[in-house]
This record gives structure tokens, C-alpha cells and sequence, in this order.
């Protein structure tokens, strides 16, 4: 089993840096496998962020992902690896990621990591009539 992924990610400048936008990125097929037995695990990845000035280009993206299905990991130390990996890369404002890990032994794993730039405040939502 390979130690990291070996994909390069990409970024692109924010095309509305003055303004607070969620962008939500579903990633239905991501796979690694079990560090312990070698069988493969399967997830259904989250990502939810506010970029500050930069994005995460998508093609990058998808090839880093792909990347982790040789790789033997824990959920929670992917899913936070992965957050820590796209932390460095954006220095999002805010970023979430969620890992729902499909079942193993009769249990769901789902492991949500979040990282929140200090000085930022989270837009007040607004409820419309």
C-alpha cells in the first residue's frame, strides 16, 4: 500500500473574493482501503467551503482523490488528512468535509472535519418569508 497520494492539486483565483459563497463538491465514489484487512472502503466525500483567494480546480481535484485507492487509512485520519491537505492548498475562509463511509462489520462511519479561519465570521443566514 501506497503511503501518500502522489497527485499535484491545483488551484485558480477566486472570482469573487469580496463576497462569502458556499461551494459544495459531492465526490460519490472515493476509496481506500482498510489499513488493518486490505479490503477496499468506500465513501461518499462532502466538501463545503468559502474560499477566500483561491479554489480548488475540480480535474486536480479528482485525480488526488483517486490517489487515496491504493492508500491503507483510517476514516478519521483520511477524512482529516484530505481537510488538512485542501486547507494548505485554498486557505479557504471556511471549509467542512464529510466522510460517510458505507458500511463495515454493521457499522457507518461518518466523520466530519471543519477548519474556520479565525478572523472570519459566518454570514448571518437570512429566512424569507
Amino acid at each position: 500500500m501506497s503511503e501518500q497520494p502522489k497527485n499535484h492539486l491545483d488551484t485558480f483565483p477566486n472570482p469573487s473574493p469580496k463576497r462569502d459563497f458556499t461551494i459544495r463538491i459531492d465526490i460519490p465514489e472515493f476509496t481506500c482501503l482498510c489499513p488493518k484487512t486490505g479490503q477496499p472502503d468506500f465513501a461518499v466525500l462532502k466538501l463545503e467551503y468559502v474560499p477566500d483567494e483561491r479554489c480548488v480546480e475540480l480535474k486536480s481535484l479528482k485525480l488526488y482523490i483517486a490517489a487515496y485507492r491504493d492508500l491503507g487509512a483510517f476514516h478519521e485520519a483520511v477524512t482529516n488528512t484530505i481537510l488538512d491537505d485542501l486547507v494548505a492548498l485554498t486557505a479557504p475562509r471556511f471549509m467542512r468535509l464529510t466522510g460517510e463511509f458505507n458500511v463495515r462489520g454493521g457499522i457507518y462511519t461518518t466523520v466530519i472535519a471543519e477548519h474556520m479561519q479565525t478572523d472570519w465570521q459566518p454570514p448571518v443566514n437570512v429566512t424569507l418569508p
